[in-house]
């Protein structure tokens, strides 16, 4: 046998010494109840469920980002009574004899909170799963702490389901909503439309607004530099309101959560005596409003 195999063992049994003697609950699908669904597939989140008979839901998830990411949620039925130290450790299913039990890691359950687990370990036990294992998560019954709880995922029909959320992640917008939500673009000089750098950010926004369900408001505030008069600046200022209110009723945003506002040649950011300083006062201010569940 391998060190590392050893010490693994002496780890998991080392884990379980002062619970040898305490019952076992053990919580997991049988192999004709197990399933994996993809419940969200979009551009913006992937989520991957699996059912934990009498116990509730394990939940994979990764959202639009600039980095890719993971989350990981154990949805309990009966939220913890207590707070908890949790043993994750990586189980070989029954048709795996011989093969040994692995810890991942420790963590806490908080009293009143699902389980969460994010980042690397996460990812990791996406892989467990791969590989046919079933990650276990196990602590001490806050009913009747001489009572092992045991939580395991299952790996039966994992397979496709991951491909399809790998599938899914591998298209995730690379920005999120907060990367969009407060955007600052900018005109050419007496123009009402975009510089060539600007439409891209735009069209970002545009995507972001295209496949979320929950951007409830849109706030466009357009300014001029102060090349014209008055009359003409504010003008212009309200047609490059008008269109880009225009472009976000195109995307299927109601008219009345679309507030635009044209402030010509008023609140510049920057000296017009310059030419820099007026590139950066032909401007709009596009701020997204989601609701918060």
């Amino acid at each position: 046998m391998k060190k590392a195999t050893i010490y693994t063992a002496l780890f998991v049994s080392g884990m379980f010494a002062n619970t040898a003697m305490a019952a076992t609950k053990h919580y997991v699908a049988k192999p004709d109840q197990s399933q994996w669904r993809m419940t969200v597939d979009t551009p913006l989140e992937c989520r991957l469920v699996h059912s934990i008979p009498n116990y509730g839901n394990a939940l994979f998830t990764s959202r639009a980002s600039k980095k890719i990411n993971l989350d990981f949620e154990l949805k309990m039925r009966l939220p913890m009574g207590e707070t908890r130290n949790v043993n994750l450790i990586s189980m070989p299913p029954k048709w795996m004899p011989g093969e040994a039990a692995d810890a991942m890691t420790t963590l806490k359950f908080f009293k009143q909170f699902d389980g969460y687990i994010g980042g690397q370990t996460a990812w990791g036990m996406l892989s467990e799963l791969e590989d046919g294992r079933y990650p276990t998560f196990s602590y001490s019954d806050w009913h009747n702490r001489d009572r092992l709880i045991e939580v395991s995922l299952s790996s039966v029909l994992f397979q496709q389901p991951y491909n399809d959320f790998s599938a899914c992640v591998d298209n995730l917008l690379p920005y999120s909503f907060e990367d969009i939500a407060f955007t600052i673009l900018h005109y050419d000089r007496n123009s009402d439309q975009l510089n060539k750098a600007s439409q891209k950010r735009l069209a970002q926004i545009a995507e972001f607004v295209r496949y979320s369900d929950d951007i409830d408001l849109v706030l466009v505030a357009t300014y001029t530099d102060s090349s014209g008069g008055k009359n003409l600046n504010q003008h212009l200022s309200d047609k490059r309101a008008k269109v880009l209110q225009d472009y976000f009723k195109s995307l299927g945003m109601p008219q009345d959560r679309i507030q635009v506002q044209g402030y010509g040649k008023r609140r510049p950011i920057a000296d017009n005596g310059t030419p820099i300083g007026k590139d950066k006062n032909r401007r709009v201010v596009i701020s997204l409003g989601r609701t918060i569940i």
